[in-house]
């Protein structure tokens, strides 16, 4: 990502939650990063709807992406991780799909494919034992 973002993140740290011992207890290592979307200069109004469309489960109503991160037992560690995995979730919310292009079977396809099942139902059809009356 060629933007740098970063003059807009807000971090926020807490205590971790989970195993760790004492060392849980008295050091603030869960990192928050929250990102203002509405408020973001480096965003156009096209980025801006195409986040909220394929982000719209990870974004509040205030418009902010929080992205947290209590792995690791270093803040600093934590606070990179949060980093990583915004740009990673930014690139992929800003990738625009293409469209889809519809195709219609071919006749040869067609003849194929039924060819193929009549061959497979008379396989079927000589596995049945004969019955004689």
């Amino acid at each position: 990502m060629e933007k740098d973002f970063e003059s807009e993140f807000v971090f926020i740290s807490s205590r971790s939650s989970g195993a760790g011992g004492q060392h849980v207890n008295k050091v603030n290592t869960k990192i928050e990063l929250r990102f203002n979307i509405n408020n973001s200069n480096l965003l156009n109004t096209e980025e801006k709807l195409l986040i909220y469309k394929k982000l719209s489960n990870r974004i509040s109503k205030d418009g902010i992406l929080q992205i947290i991160s209590q792995e690791s037992r270093s803040q600093i560690r934590n606070k990179k991780k949060c980093i990583d995995k915004f740009y990673e979730i930014i690139e992929q919310a800003l990738i625009i799909p293409k469209k889809r292009k519809k195709l219609r079977p071919s006749k040869k396809w067609h003849r194929k494919r039924l060819k193929n099942k009549m061959f497979n139902s008379e396989k079927k059809e000589n596995r049945k034992k004969l019955i004689d009356y």
